[in-house]
């Protein structure tokens, strides 16, 4: 686990019900001619700016004043213009403070008398409230943060009476054992089974909605940051905020934080309009990021979350740290790769960088209309077409036909890479724009191939021009193949045929015979597997020496996904084995074998 334990470095990190109608009072407030109706929340991912970033970095300058200093309400409204002058034109609209606007330089909390955080007078001397009003001048959306469960400072001997709730204190929310709860245990676990939890989130959602703000960053959620079991289970606390933040009549968008259990992605789902799917991108070094630290790591961990994500809750890949250079931390290469990662996921684009000092290498990332239009669109999320190999491609077929295709080397020498059309399911010619250089590339007969530094990265619209893709299926399951070892067949509603094979682990090992092909050549293989983690399998055809290759995780053992992976054939029958060696692979679905080789 890289972040680091709260309250001492506070760490960050069916599809979301839009509560979008205005309550009676409020809409009474507003002259019938005025009213209108406010835009989704969540429609789209959401852009702007976050400060955490540069609080937790020891990056020399930026906390001048201690260990997250950074966090003050000069640097927020500094950042806020920069926002307003450079970046809003683009779709950035958000300014979210984060951990710390409660706390003194000493990191020592402060509450009100109701026990609900309290903005501390150095950091924020004109208040919360002052500052939303603010960035609302500037044309823009205002975010606050917030941990989840009652934080031990506000517990006050359980005698802290609860706002707008006649007789309940704050021991009447709280577990009498007082068990702690969040990815620090900084907090005391809610009972939402007691009367009086429920007005003790409202009264919070209540303050915030009063102060004007648009946005709440809820966080060390579990199940996930870092924790696990009933005590760690935050699904009730977000729930409650879903339930506290529609009764303010308030449109805020509500995102929960961090590294979030995958099986939970349903309620995230219902009760919140985006969830962190990996711990913090940020170092805590003397950079804002590092890419070993942690902004690799999402090409492995996205995959799983593709599905889950559309209008009303995205996946967040975290701040887009990719503005500053040098106190990025990343060469070109890697801040491009982040950037085109971030957008064909469809990651809410916020960036963590000093807005005021901008590269123009990392202005011209930011603010590339082409790739924000990927991100915007309401095209599909991309996820992997091939393995999760050092070089690997993802795609998205889009609603007009065209194709975003990103092409990525994540090894650490220069490479070539190839998307294969037969990856997309089609052959023959098709038509390639560069996004990222606004350039019609030209057309390109059943590939492209580009060499890439180390960590690079190209982005691509395809369009087709040539027919779909011809292929054989094979099912593993077929009474003709040979399984080896603990290998077996068991059902699976997902799948074809609503079977498997499994258990390929340790030796296990699973053999398609009779493959017939008429030429031979190498041929794109496309797999259809199943695998609640990213595993590998060594892939050989006619008893020859395999390759392995590192399946991406489908986020559960009953969802299906596919790769294509080369394999080489000779012209007639051929064998196709996915053995496990000694560790564990994925379970096979099926696999399509292309008519033609690449």
């Amino acid at each position: 686990m890289r972040s680091p334990s709260y309250p001492h470095l506070p760490a960050h990190g069916l599809r979301a019900v839009l509560v979008l109608a205005l309550t009676a009072a409020f809409a009474a407030a507003v002259p019938a001619a005025e009213a209108q109706t406010p835009a989704p929340i969540a429609a789209k991912p959401y852009m702007g700016w976050s400060s955490w970033s540069m609080q937790s970095s020891k990056y020399p300058g930026l906390n001048d004043q201690g260990d997250y200093s950074y966090l003050t309400e000069a640097n927020v409204l500094k950042q806020t213009d920069a926002l307003a002058s450079k970046l809003k034109k683009y779709g950035y609209d958000y300014v979210n403070i984060d951990a710390g606007w409660w706390m003194d330089w000493n990191w020592k909390q402060g509450y009100d008398q109701y026990g609900r955080q309290k903005a501390d007078p150095a950091r924020f001397p004109s208040g919360m409230k002052a500052v939303a009003d603010h960035i609302h001048a500037k044309g823009l959306k205002a975010g606050i943060y917030l941990p989840v469960g009652l934080e031990k400072g506000a517990y006050g001997d359980g005698k802290t009476p609860v706002f707008n709730a006649e007789g309940c204190t704050t021991a009447d929310i709280v577990y009498p054992d007082l068990r702690t709860t969040n990815g620090w245990d900084s907090s005391y676990k809610i009972d939402f089974d007691r009367p009086c939890a429920q007005k003790y989130i409202d009264s919070q959602a209540q303050l915030i909605a009063g102060w004007g703000y648009d946005f709440l960053k809820l966080d060390g959620v579990g199940p996930g940051s870092g924790k696990s079991g009933d005590q760690y289970d935050n699904v009730a606390d977000v729930a409650a905020w879903h339930q506290a933040i529609a009764a303010t009549g308030r449109p805020i968008h509500l995102e929960a934080s961090w590294s979030l259990d995958y099986g939970h992605a349903a309620d995230w789902q219902k009760y919140t309009n985006g969830w962190r799917i990996d711990t913090d991108v940020e170092c805590y070094c003397n950079t804002l990021v590092s890419w070993e630290n942690s902004v690799n790591d999402r090409w492995d961990d996205t995959p799983a979350w593709t599905g889950k994500a559309g209008p009303g809750g995205w996946n967040d890949l975290d701040s887009l740290d990719v503005g500053n250079g040098a106190m990025d931390g990343l060469t070109k290469a890697e801040r491009q790769s982040y950037a085109t990662l971030w957008a064909i996921a469809k990651s809410p684009l916020f960036t963590g960088d000093d807005i005021t000092k901008l590269d123009d290498y990392g202005l011209s990332l930011l603010t590339n209309s082409e790739v924000i239009g990927v991100d915007q669109s309401d095209n599909p999320p991309a996820r992997p077409v091939t393995a999760s190999d050092p070089q690997q491609v993802w795609a998205a077929k889009n609603a007009d036909g065209t194709y975003t295709v990103a092409l990525f080397n994540l090894g650490s020498s220069p490479a070539a890479v190839t998307a294969d059309w037969t990856a997309l399911g089609f052959t023959g010619k098709a038509s390639v724009r560069d996004l990222w250089n606004h350039e019609d590339l030209g057309g390109f007969q059943n590939k492209i191939t580009e060499a890439l530094p180390a960590h690079g990265s190209r982005l691509f619209t395809v369009t087709p021009r040539g027919s779909a893709l011809a292929s054989t299926g094979y099912e593993a399951e077929a009474s003709g193949n040979t399984l080896s070892g603990n290998a077996s067949v068991a059902g699976c509603d997902a799948c074809s045929g609503a079977k498997k094979v499994g258990n390929l682990y340790l030796g296990g090992k699973l053999t398609f015979n009779n493959v017939v092909v008429d030429k031979a050549g190498t041929y794109l293989v496309k797999v259809a597997y199943v695998s609640g983690d990213s595993r590998p399998a060594t892939v050989s055809a006619n008893a020859g020496s395999g390759t392995s290759h590192k399946f991406p995780s489908t986020g559960d053992w009953g969802t299906v996904a596919s790769v294509s992976v080369p394999v080489t054939l000779k012209a007639g029958a051929n064998t196709i084995s996915f053995d496990s060696g000694s560790g564990y692979a994925p379970d096979i679905d099926r696999i399509d074998v292309p008519k033609s080789p690449r």
